[in-house]
């Protein structure tokens, strides 16, 4: 278990954390979310006992890491995928790890063969791509065969088959009973990975949640319509309050014919009857709800520090 107690941090007049307070639990991918510089990478920092904190503390299994008599063995980090010396191999990378905290030679070919790199066991670490550097990475985060695991963007870099096995290691070591910390910009991963989401904006704790209950607090549900009666369906909710209906686009798979639209504010099976009733003709009648992305982008934006202007026209 990874606790993070009311965390306070400045760099100069920078405030990056503000007593941030969470929980990643044994049995469970906590899935740790916010915008770029919210303090995700001080919390991790913070945790691992590389940035000393102005106020609070981090535990891990109940105590500080710099208390941890074989750190490797309780909490494993990926924070850096191009952390290995450029001119060492990989093996030697993780076989020097290994011997300073006492962790055998079998481990190392272990590792090797789960992260899928022990092929590539003799070619320095500065000649491996991106997503080659966080499976050694992440093979050196497993060497211990630790109970905790904090991965900071480990599938930056990884084709899709690596981002899947990412998925699949977290999850298998959730259901071991190990904390597994993980921060992502990739919302659908995490959608598909998490358990538990804390999500974070200008070092301030926003939300802590399960992606469901996250998910069905911010996302509002709507309902899609083509129909080649568009006059009739604004008539059916003319005098309907609290209902909009927005014009969309058209969409790979629509139907030929036929309008599109988005009805905010209606009820899928009252709706349904109400058309019935009217006889409006329908293309198509689906009920949409917004993704973890959506809901996300509707929480954070105001706590966004960096945020892009409209795309050159």
């Amino acid at each position: 278990m990874i606790e993070i107690r009311g965390l306070s941090k400045r760099f100069g007049t920078k405030t990056a954390l503000d007593n941030v307070s969470f929980t990643a639990e044994d049995g469970k991918v906590t899935g740790f979310l916010g915008p770029n510089g919210a303090g995700k990478s001080t919390t991790m920092r913070a945790a691992l006992g590389l940035i000393r904190p102005d106020a609070g503390q981090a535990l891990i299994d109940g105590r500080p890491f710099a208390k941890l008599a074989a750190p490797m063995a309780e909490v494993g980090a990926v924070l850096d995928a191009k952390s290995a010396h450029k001119g060492r191999s990989a093996y030697a990378h993780l076989r020097a790890l290994a011997a300073t905290n006492g962790i055998g030679k079998t481990r190392v070919d272990d590792v090797m063969d789960i992260t899928g790199i022990a092929s590539v066991k003799t070619r320095k670490a500065g000649k491996f791509s991106l997503g080659m550097s966080q499976r050694l990475s992440i093979a050196a985060a497993l060497l211990g065969d630790p109970h905790n695991l904090v991965l900071d963007e480990p599938i930056n870099g990884l084709d899709p088959e690596g981002v899947k096995w990412v998925r699949d290691l977290c999850r298998e070591c959730a259901r071991q009973g190990r904390a597994v910390l993980l921060s992502s910009h990739l919302m659908s991963e995490v959608a598909l990975t998490a358990d538990n989401l804390v999500i974070i904006g200008r070092g301030r704790i926003l939300e802590t949640t399960s992606v469901e209950s996250f998910v069905a607090e911010h996302s509002g549900h709507t309902l899609r319509v083509i129909t080649p009666q568009p006059d009739k369906l604004h008539a059916i909710f003319a005098q309907a309050p609290g209902i909009t209906i927005t014009p969309l686009p058209r969409s790979t798979g629509d139907p030929q014919q036929g309008q599109a639209f988005r009805i905010a504010g209606a009820d899928l099976a009252r709706t349904a009857d109400v058309f019935a009733r009217a006889q409006l003709v329908v293309y198509q009648f689906i009920e949409e709800q917004a993704s973890l992305e959506d809901a996300y982008m509707a929480l954070t934006h105001a706590s966004a520090e960096y945020v892009s202007k409209e795309p050159i026209r």
